[in-house]
């Protein structure tokens, strides 16, 4: 058997050099493994390192363990198929299409359509040392499930975290979650059933769409505006289809980045009160705002709103930690449907958002990360500014830029050329329920300061 690779440990060398020689073939399913002894002497290492690779490469399933017998191949592996590798290019622009392609793509692509930070601007040194913390807790924080409504001390301060924007809600109408998706999720199970007419924005979230499709809604789009969703649209829609629920960003709007303002606001909750219908409230990009926007959830006093929120964005996408505030009423049904979909909660993830909560850091962390883009978003107008791309609003907070297209050209056909030479763009379409945003682009301000996307921009733009 070939020298280990020499890269990683010694331990992942080998694990190499094992894979490698199962990939070419030259240990096929069935063969037996060289024994720890032989092998150790061959590579020249311990017999420890070759029985923790043999035990890792088991755990994979990639060999098998016969007791008295040594180690073999394991069994037929499912053939490789290059096609599989990486984004589908020619994939339909719909509510899953960014997703995918940000999340599947490799480090050589660039994701100005995405919509998280790069993890270049995350607080890596907080997180380590809050972990370091936490690896000194007691074993059940390490092991065990958390309470039905999630760690009290982090509920708590996020009580007074919200009451700081206007939202009054007790510890106990606080329910944590493992992300704002799986609060929408559980929150669609809890109020609609297949058929049920559910409002959203136009643009709005395609997240949303791509949920409410999987729970067979009727989606109806109303068009948004620079202070929130049409009004007299939004009137009508409720008059003719009964919706049970709006769905909405009203901090910073997502992809658009325009604010809710207070007379809209009032408007919409009057409407949803006369209509019995419930307003789903997201707030995930609160802590990127400048100045507190309206929230209806400050108006409603989580009467007919439901508020939820996630540090996926802001703290970690690899730290699952949302949360819903909602009616004392709903919050017994919700736990027990909470418990039916996924049983207890993390226990680990709420303790590592609490302890860099507390100690400063992640006020610290949000307080760098507006000022930065804030100069980000100077920096991507001014270079979008020569390809001729206007954005809606001029100086947007957060981290999305809403631009409208030169005449004559389609954001879909732009996003498919740009992805061919590994940039993925986000597309005005996959945010419109009514299709009716073919000319727009929506920019992550925080992923675009690489030159490169406005290169392969400006040829993906070309007739």
């Amino acid at each position: 058997m070939a020298e280990p690779a020499a890269s990683g440990t010694l331990i992942e060398q080998v694990i190499a050099t094992i894979k490698q020689r199962i990939a070419g073939r030259n240990l096929t399913p069935g063969a037996q493994l060289p024994s720890i002894r032989a092998l150790a002497q061959t590579l020249k290492v311990s017999k420890s390192t070759i029985v923790e690779a043999y035990e890792r490469l088991a755990a994979e399933g990639i060999i098998r363990s016969r007791p008295g017998a040594g180690f073999y191949v394991a069994g037929h592996l499912a053939p490789l198929s290059l096609a599989d590798i990486g984004p589908k290019l020619d994939r339909a622009i719909d509510p899953f299409w960014i997703s995918r392609q940000s999340l599947d793509a490799g480090d050589a692509v660039l994701k100005p359509g995405c919509g998280w930070l790069p993890p270049s601007w995350m607080p890596e040194e907080a997180l380590r040392r809050s972990l370091r913390t936490l690896a000194r807790a007691p074993e059940a924080t390490l092991t065990d499930y958390g309470t039905s409504l999630g760690l009290p001390a982090l509920r708590q301060l996020l009580a007074r975290r919200m009451s700081e924007r206007g939202i009054e809600a007790s510890p106990e109408q606080i329910m944590l979650m493992e992300s704002g998706t799986q609060a929408i999720d559980l929150l669609c199970r809890f109020l609609i059933e297949p058929g049920d007419t559910v409002l959203v924005d136009d643009p709005g979230y395609f997240n949303f769409h791509a949920l409410l499709r999987a729970h067979r809604a009727n989606v109806i789009g109303i068009p948004y505006t620079l202070t929130g969703p049409d009004v007299e649209l939004f009137a009508q829609a409720v008059s003719e289809h009964r919706p049970r629920l709006y769905i909405t960003n009203s901090a910073i709007h997502n992809p658009t980045g325009a604010t809710l303002s207070p007379v809209t606001a009032h408007r919409v909750l009057k409407l949803a009160d006369q209509a019995g219908m419930t307003i789903v409230e997201d707030d995930i990009w609160a802590d990127f705002e400048h100045t507190t926007a309206p929230r209806l959830a400050a108006f409603d006093g989580l009467n007919r709103v439901v508020h939820i929120g996630s540090f996926s964005k802001t703290l970690s996408a690899s730290i699952r930690c949302g949360y819903i505030a909602a009616p004392r009423g709903w919050i017994d049904g919700l736990i027990d449907l909470k418990i039916a979909t996924s049983f207890g909660g993390a226990r680990l993830s709420p303790e590592l958002v609490l302890t860099l909560l507390k100690d400063g850091s992640y006020r610290k962390h949000m307080e760098s990360v507006r000022s930065r883009l804030s100069k980000a978003m100077g920096r991507t107008i001014a270079r979008l500014k020569p390809l001729g791309l206007k954005p809606l609003i001029s100086e947007p907070s957060g981290i999305f830029l809403w631009c409208r297209l030169p005449d004559g050209i389609d954001a879909t056909d732009v996003a498919h050329r740009a992805l061919a030479n590994h940039v993925v763009l986000a597309p005005g379409n996959a945010f419109s329920v009514s299709q009716t945003a073919s000319s727009f682009l929506r920019f992550n301000v925080a992923q675009c300061e690489d030159e490169r996307i406005f290169k392969v921009l400006k040829a993906a733009m070309r007739p």
